[in-house]
């Protein structure tokens, strides 16, 4: 019988192989050649799973998208001993990437940042992994203004795309080192800490 494939399994064997690339050289580094080595393939391989290089770095993107959108889903199954406020928390953190476990992960998503800003297909990837975050923000944006019993209106999604942001702009600002990571971590804290005191 012939050797069943993985196609799924193999598209994100290759999308690892490209982060690792792009982490080492910036995505002007990665290469379809080099990607099949890295990842242990043979080009025909590569070129079956993906037509062009675009379209490689397109599926990569959304992979580390995926993997971000899932800590960040993971904090939002809450228990009912902590708060929307908290999970809130935990889920900017995600998406600022400060721990030393998630450099890696920064370097590799800044550099696709940068591409996106020439690439529509790269920006059409990203515009989707954003909107998505802001809904998740946004949903515990609402949920932390009724567990804190606020009456007046937030308007969840203005916060949303506030605190999106900013926890985005402190990967850049922790990866070049204008803020260590403690410093970036305070900033986003006291910006959650305004949040929940001057909405409403």
């Amino acid at each position: 019988m012939p050797k069943q494939v993985d196609h799924e399994g193999r598209r994100r064997l290759i999308a690892e192989a490209v982060c690792r690339l792009a982490d080492e050289r910036g995505l002007e580094g990665v290469t379809l050649r080099d990607v099949a080595a890295r990842a242990q393939v043979s080009m025909g391989a590569v070129q079956r799973c993906f037509r062009t290089k675009e379209e490689m770095l397109v599926f990569a993107l959304g992979h580390v998208g995926e993997r971000i959108g899932e800590r960040v889903r993971a904090r939002q199954v809450r228990s009912p001993a902590r708060s929307a406020g908290t999970a809130l928390g935990y889920a900017a953190t995600e998406v600022a990437l400060l721990r030393e476990e998630h450099r890696a992960e920064a370097r590799v998503w800044l550099a696709f940042v940068a591409q996106a800003a020439v690439s529509e297909s790269l920006a059409g990837t990203l515009r989707a992994s954003y909107a998505a975050l802001h809904e998740s923000f946004a949903q515990l944006i609402a949920e932390a203004a009724e567990d804190d019993g606020r009456t007046g209106p937030v308007d969840a999604h203005r916060e949303a795309r506030g605190l999106l942001a900013l926890a985005d702009g402190l990967t850049a600002h922790v990866l070049i080192g204008h803020l260590a990571p403690s410093e970036a971590q305070e900033v986003l804290r006291a910006h959650l800490d305004r949040l929940r005191t001057h909405s409403g």
